[in-house]
């Protein structure tokens, strides 16, 4: 296995990589950021009363906050029942799947929204425009959370709340479900891979036990002789803290390149 197993992972599926190889016994690191953020674009559906925004998604930071476990809050509001169901979807493919197993096909409306980085979508579900889909996706927002998808279901009680009513409850009883949510804070994994020789294997290893690396493997089809590949993913944040650590810990010179 050479160098260029990182160039052949998919480009979509990384935030960050760092690649090092060894040349006279000197190991480098280049670290590369792939993505940055692009523009935000809104599209609004009138058939359907739904907005979605087609940012990158791989412009999130390396952490975020998101709902630990599903959450449930219950409010009547003139006669209506509303009832918010919050929960974590890790990628926006998992919203339909949370969507069809909360949803209830007896409610009058099932309104939701959800936001993944900075993609986000919602829906009214034939309630008027804009008075379901976006005061959920609001709540969402101003709780500072992230990959998380809520659902309101209402049963009408026979009162209108018009338009006002209608965002308020909509709105309110999101946030309320999202303010007593059980969160917890999730860290971004950098995968980085470096060639070694086999006798900087102990050091290298201790080292990434200490900063905690997770997914280590080894390979030793480098095509090199005294030589092996050694993959693994770590903290986004602890990527300097373990370069440090390589390069004071190792008895060779080591060179870290970044761009």
């Amino acid at each position: 296995m050479s160098a260029n197993w990182l160039f052949s992972t998919p480009c979509s599926k990384l935030n960050h990589h760092l690649y090092c190889r060894l040349r006279n016994h000197r190991l480098y690191f280049s670290p590369a950021i792939l993505f940055s953020g692009t523009g935000k674009q809104m599209v609004a559906t009138s058939s359907s009363s739904s907005s979605s925004s087609s940012s990158n998604p791989n412009s999130n930071k390396g952490a975020f906050t998101t709902i630990k476990e599903r959450a449930t809050f219950e409010k009547e509001i003139k006669k209506s029942k509303f009832i918010a169901i919050a929960g974590h979807i890790p990628d926006e493919r998992s919203a339909q799947s949370f969507l069809s197993e909360v949803k209830d096909p007896r409610a009058t409306h099932n309104c939701w929204a959800y936001k993944v980085g900075e993609q986000y979508r919602s829906n009214d579900d034939g309630e008027p425009s804009g008075t379901a889909g976006k005061p959920i996706h609001s709540a969402i927002a101003s709780s500072g959370l992230d990959r998380v998808m809520v659902v309101v279901i209402r049963y009408f009680g026979g009162i209108k709340l018009g338009t006002g009513g209608l965002v308020r409850a909509y709105g309110g009883v999101a946030a309320e479900c999202l303010r007593n949510a059980s969160t917890c804070l999730i860290k971004s994994k950098v995968p980085m891979g470096l060639e070694v020789p086999f006798d900087l294997l102990g050091v290298l290893y201790h080292q990434l036990q200490s900063f905690q690396a997770e997914d280590i493997k080894q390979d030793y089809d480098t095509g090199k002789d005294g030589v092996t590949m050694v993959t693994f993913k770590v903290d986004f944040d602890r990527v300097q803290g373990l370069e440090e650590a390589i390069k004071a810990n190792c008895s060779r010179d080591i060179v870290f390149y970044k761009r």
